[in-house]
């Protein structure tokens, strides 16, 4: 379940359930997500969007293995194995106060970093042919894939939104397609050139290197000579570039 979706009252009581008479309208007891999923699974979405009465809960409920539902006196024993996703950097919310560090360090037992859509070309086509399969049966109609040219612009595409953008692109398209497959003029892509004007072959190897070169350093955290480690090049040739873009390392540290 998404953590965001709720506000602080309902979501605690999704996730722990409620005793009734807890609050209005709660005309009776209700067994929340982790009661359920005894023995099994939770999936916690957005987790750095919860309020700090719900992160007491839930660190509860990871290190005691138990909590108390809303209103309730009792205190339920549960076994449980929780997944969180973020999709804000958890460690500089801790350090800002807005999320409890012994939670942060609770949740982080195996933590995987997935890269925004834009650093992983390569998984456009696949999940853009899923979300197809998945709108066409929603909205009732036979699109049978995704012309070349449209998957093309949708790699030229930057994905601000990551993978809910694409599933709510693709969803458009898929309504609003005329045909059965989906073509350039049905994707609503802003920022994108048009074919006549993608610039010179020297123009995209100059922008390349600009943003290698400011990931570099990013990674390097300014440190010109990892820098120069990390991409294999001549401290004298890096330093020719970076003069060249005018980067500066010391606003990479």
């Amino acid at each position: 379940m998404s953590c965001a979706a709720l506000p602080e009252t309902l979501l605690e009581s999704e996730l722990f359930g409620h005793e009734k008479g807890a609050f209005t309208d709660a005309r009776q007891s209700r067994r929340g997500l982790f009661a359920l999923a005894d023995g099994g699974t939770i999936f916690l979405d957005e987790i750095g969007e919860t309020p700090p009465s719900v992160q007491v809960k839930l660190l509860r409920v990871l290190q005691e293995h138990e909590f108390k539902p809303v209103g309730g006196e009792r205190t339920l024993k549960v076994d449980v194995r929780v997944i969180a996703a973020t999709n804000k950097d958890l460690k500089a919310e801790v350090e800002k106060g807005r999320f409890r560090e012994d939670l942060f360090y609770r949740i982080q037992v195996i933590p995987l970093d997935l890269p925004p859509l834009r650093e992983r070309k390569d998984d456009i086509a696949l999940l853009a042919d899923h979300f197809v399969r998945i709108s066409s049966k929603k909205i009732g109609k036979d699109i049978r894939g995704i012309a070349p040219e449209a998957l093309q612009r949708m790699r030229l595409y930057d994905w601000p939104g990551n993978v809910r953008e694409l599933e709510n692109k693709i969803e458009y398209a898929v309504a609003m397609t005329r045909g059965n497959l989906i073509l350039p003029e049905d994707l609503l892509l802003s920022g994108l050139p048009s074919e006549g004007d993608v610039g010179t072959f020297d123009e995209a190897k100059e922008a390349f290197e600009k943003e290698y070169l400011r990931r570099l350093l990013n990674a390097a955290k300014g440190n010109f000579e990892i820098a120069a480690r990390m991409a294999k090049r001549q401290r004298s040739h890096l330093y020719y570039l970076i003069n060249k873009y005018g980067l500066k390392p010391s606003d990479f540290r």
